[in-house]
């Protein structure tokens, strides 16, 4: 199975072309993570499988309330046929009301399909309290998005010690924090990230025009040590896993990567 070992300490994210995770692959990516706003079709993920080596790709992440349950067991099935050990199944529920008795029914039908998807191969994307419990209780684990290294911390301590912890990070090489505060500005439109950075101790004010604050908050910017300074952070905080998430570069993140090389662990 896929597990926080063989994840490694840190993962990048791709978009759904696999060329370009190949390259990111050969490039020293490990673990590849695939956002879920690129996943239209469930086999995007399966093309990402093919299309590389020994990379672990997990999906960060399949919305519950868009693909059925019974399309993520088959997936599962096949990637744990065709490439064992280098599927990690995310998921991530609406943030809406009645949106937990929602996925409890969701993962229902995973443990109850023929095979169905262990517990241990599937993670929760959770911020709140109540998710990181349901994460902690019926998933492997949890990723997170848009947090400090203080939410990571508090987060550890809801999985506890023996849950995988995987951190989403958005990564600028430079100073112009301008990609991170318009990713920012889009997510914080979402009730679940809002409520999360009001509680991070973020005004409605910063988040309805997001500012450098703000930003570096929730990124990794600068130099490779800088960023890798971050990335270390978030580990002593607790992440097991931290997912690099390159904004505003060009290439798709493949300079980025060349660039981090010999900077953060492998």
């Amino acid at each position: 199975m896929t597990t926080t070992t063989s994840l490694g300490p840190v993962g990048f994210a791709t978009g759904p072309d696999p060329a370009d995770a190949a390259a990111l692959e050969d490039a020293g990516a490990r673990t590849l993570w695939l956002g879920g706003g690129s996943i239209d079709r469930l086999d995007r993920l399966t093309e990402l499988l093919d299309g590389t080596r020994e990379a672990a790709v997990v999906p960060g992440i399949v919305p519950t309330g868009v693909h059925p349950a019974e399309g993520v067991t088959a997936l599962h099935a096949d990637a744990a046929r065709r490439h064992p050990g280098r599927f990690l199944l995310g998921l991530g529920a609406p943030q809406q009301p009645r949106a937990l008795a929602a996925l409890g029914s969701y993962v229902d039908a995973l443990d109850a399909a023929d095979p169905p998807v262990p517990s241990h191969e599937r993670i929760l994307a959770a911020l709140g309290p109540r998710k990181l419990a349901l994460a902690r209780d019926r998933f492997a684990g949890a990723v997170t998005l848009l947090v400090t290294p203080e939410h990571t911390a508090g987060a550890r301590a809801v999985l506890g010690p023996d849950r995988l912890l995987a951190v989403m990070l958005p990564v600028v090489l430079g100073a112009d924090l301008a990609p991170v505060r318009e990713l920012a500005g889009f997510l914080l439109q979402v009730p679940g990230y809002r409520a999360n950075t009001r509680r991070l101790g973020f005004t409605d004010a910063e988040m309805d025009a997001p500012d450098d604050r703000l930003a570096g908050a929730i990124s990794a910017s600068g130099t490779p040590d800088d960023i890798a300074d971050r990335v270390a952070e978030h580990r002593a905080a607790g992440a097991d896993h931290v997912v690099l998430s390159p904004a505003g570069d060009p290439s798709g993140g493949l300079d980025t990567v060349r660039a981090l090389a010999g900077s953060v662990p492998s």
